[in-house]
């Protein structure tokens, strides 16, 4: 029940932020909605951690990780918002469905990680599910397609980076680096086309998307804690059905079933791909106990 709950939360969340970014679309400049949403994440983690863990969190070993982790975040993040704007919202989310499996190759070109037989399967179907989503051969490739896919493959090598980190820091390190890297660089590209907003409904859309942002990246880390990788990814793919009845309800779009079969191999493909057998989930959580074990000692 509580998975369900965490997992609920992060579908409103990213459903919401997906909602207020194509409201913000036709109003503010992308890179300066990225820089708000920043600030407002930069002061909301800022303040959990100084209630929680104080100046420690605060520190990093690792900065030339960070930053390269959020140079490939902050790109996925361009992306995603500009084809917020351009796409409808269903399509955006189901393109965005092939980031694990973009991870699965990068991990194993740059982290040495295997690619076992189970593992190029699910990359096959997720190439599949975004044939089936483009059509190629039938419609002309969309540039806003090809941009959603480009932010997929800067949002895989984001996560790569942030396996690395999740060596050595603590999530709100890393949540905290991602607002204050963030921050300069959007602001950079954000003023030479600086407009302050003067609606009050826009800066409420702006809000809504600084908090969604960080509170999608909350629910969906306590939704892994309380469940296995396969029930979370099940319960993520909700976020496909859920986007498009928005999509259609307020902004009329259209929901393709070839969108929908796409999706469904790259759902599949996700859930080969974190499958684990019953001897190996108990084998892994007998390894975790002793090593937090040997963390308490």
């Amino acid at each position: 029940m509580r998975v369900v709950l965490w997992m609920l939360g992060a579908l409103l969340s990213l459903s919401l932020m997906a909602v207020g970014a194509r409201e913000l679309s036709t109003e503010v400049n992308t890179f300066q909605t990225l820089f708000i949403r920043s600030v407002i994440g930069l002061l909301i983690i800022s303040l959990v951690i100084a209630r929680s863990g104080g100046p420690r969190l605060f520190a990093t070993p690792r900065p030339g990780m960070h930053i390269v982790r959020n140079l490939f975040h902050f790109g996925g993040q361009y992306g995603w918002f500009v084809g917020i704007g351009l796409l409808p919202l269903a399509q955006v989310f189901a393109l965005e469905f092939t980031v694990p499996f973009w991870v699965a190759v990068i991990a194993a070109l740059l982290l040495g990680e295997r690619l076992t037989g189970r593992k190029i399967l699910a990359v096959a179907m997720g190439v599949a599910g975004v044939l089936l989503i483009l059509k190629p051969g039938v419609e002309i490739l969309e540039l806003a397609s090809l941009i959603v896919l480009v932010s997929a493959v800067s949002f895989s090598f984001a996560y790569v980076a942030t396996k690395s980190l999740a060596a050595t820091e603590n999530p709100l390190t890393v949540l905290f680096y991602m607002c204050l890297v963030q921050m300069p660089v959007s602001l950079l590209l954000a003023l030479p086309h600086w407009q302050l907003p003067t609606e009050p409904l826009i800066w409420l859309w702006l809000l809504i998307v600084g908090v969604t942002a960080l509170s999608a990246h909350f629910c969906i880390t306590h939704a892994m804690k309380c469940a296995e990788a396969g029930i979370v990814v099940t319960l993520d793919f909700l976020r496909l059905p859920l986007i498009g009845v928005v999509g259609i309800v307020f902004y009329s779009e259209s929901f393709d079933m070839a969108l929908l079969l796409g999706a469904s191999l790259m759902l599949f493909g996700n859930l080969i791909n974190v499958y684990r057998p019953a001897y190996q989930r108990n084998m892994l959580a007998t390894m975790h106990k002793g090593e937090d074990g040997i963390e308490n000692r």
